[in-house]
This record gives C-alpha cells, structure tokens and sequence, in this order.
C-alpha cells in the first residue's frame, strides 16, 4: 500500500478514535488535535487554559511531535512544569500541503508509539 493512502487511512482512525472520545459531536481538526497533544505533554490533567497558554500547549504539542525528526530537543522544566524544547534545525520550507503530511505524519507515529492506534 502506497505510504500516502496508508497515513490517510491511519489518519482517519486517529480522528475517529479522539473525535468520539474528546470531541462533542463535532470532528476534531489537526489543531484540535495538536492542543489535546500538548495538554497530554504538559501532564497537568484537563484545566481551563488562558488563550497564551493554549498558543504555548500547541507549541509543546508541535516540538514534541518533530522532535524525532531532529527539529527539536526535549531542554527542561520551568518552575511551573510546562516542558520547554531548543531548536535543533530550522524547519524547512514546506507548502502548505506538505506541511499537513508531516504534521498527520508526525501525528500518527505519536498515536502509535502511545499505543492509542
């Protein structure tokens, strides 16, 4: 099966799986998706966030996703626990359409490494 058909179906089962259990009705998108990944990464349990902080949660959530790409690197804990990552390698310079396959991609391979899918 080609790489891009197996990611879309892998896909659409990691959105199936979250929409039904995090989700209200409404299907998740990717930043949806990206701020549950950074609210998992925080490790603080579900709270209300302020605006600021779901922007800092999304960019956990992308750091911990292109981490094993060589992006980023997991650097350390501030005193309120929120995880801060240094920038290894400047990400590329991807079309948009691009930028969505490595980031469903990226995705995907968290899911599978946590066993959800």
């Amino acid at each position: 099966m080609p790489k891009i058909i197996e990611l879309k179906e892998k896909w659409n089962v990691l959105v199936k799986k979250l929409t039904n259990k995090f989700a209200d009705g409404d299907e998740l998108n990717m930043d949806g998706i990206i701020y549950l990944i950074g609210v998992q990464e925080l490790g603080q349990g579900h709270q209300t966030f302020k605006k600021d902080e779901k922007v800092n949660l999304m960019h956990i959530a992308i750091c911990k996703l292109l981490e094993p790409y060589g992006y980023y690197e997991f650097d350390y804990f501030d005193d309120d626990s929120w995880p801060h990552y240094k920038t290894l390698t400047a990400l590329p310079n991807l079309k948009p359409g691009e930028q969505t396959v490595l980031m469903k991609e990226a995705i995907v391979h968290y899911f599978e490494n946590l066993k959800f899918i």
